[in-house]
């Protein structure tokens, strides 16, 4: 049987953290002893956009169900519990929800490999000028006129920067392509456009 059976039969076709949408990803929590059925966890096209934050991360739906599923059986799916509610460890519903919640030392140590629990996950995300949520891929437009260091190019206000990246060392900056030349750009001088 393949692994996207396995966890099929296993979440009975749901997500195996919100447990109401119907799941049709396959998600990995990375794990030393590899990739099978006990690292990965069904999830439905919402936990994931959340989770890999593709979209604007949102307390009160993870509030409705994560204190019940870090009780789940499956060490995958307690990990990623903990790590999405120590995204939200600062609102009471999260802090006593991590306060409960026990996993053995194994499973801690793998919760914790990514670090996530040590920063504020909301300072190493990228906001445009507007504090809109910016993602690899976006476009955005320059809301002034930026001189390109090193280059006798003016960017002027307006201007269309497409297919950004974004500098993950650093959430005020991005990169992006100006008439041919890929330059760095704060993000406090673009505004994300659709």
């Amino acid at each position: 049987m393949s692994l996207s059976k396995k966890l099929q039969a296993r979440s009975n076709g749901t997500c195996e953290l919100c447990e109401t949408a119907e799941a049709v990803n396959m998600y990995n929590v990375p794990h030393g002893s590899g990739a099978d059925i006990d690292t990965n966890v069904h999830l439905c096209d919402k936990c994931l956009a959340q989770i890999n934050i593709t979209e604007e991360l949102d307390s009160s739906y993870w509030s409705a169900f994560l204190p019940n599923t870090m009780w789940s059986e499956v060490p995958a799916v307690q990990v990623l519990a903990w790590r999405m509610l120590n995204r939200f460890r600062s609102e009471s519903w999260a802090h006593d929800a991590i306060e409960m919640l026990y996993l053995d030392e194994d499973n801690l140590e793998w919760a914790k490999a990514t670090g996530e629990h040590l920063s504020d996950i909301e300072d190493s995300l990228h906001r445009d000028c507007n504090g809109t949520l910016l993602i690899g891929g976006d476009s955005v437009s320059l809301i002034k006129d930026l001189d390109v260091k090193g280059s006798s190019i003016n960017a002027k206000m307006g201007t269309a920067v497409r297919n950004i990246r974004l500098d993950l060392n650093d959430p005020t900056h991005i990169e992006g392509k100006i008439d041919g030349q890929s330059i760095m750009i704060l993000t406090k001088f673009v505004r994300k456009i659709n």
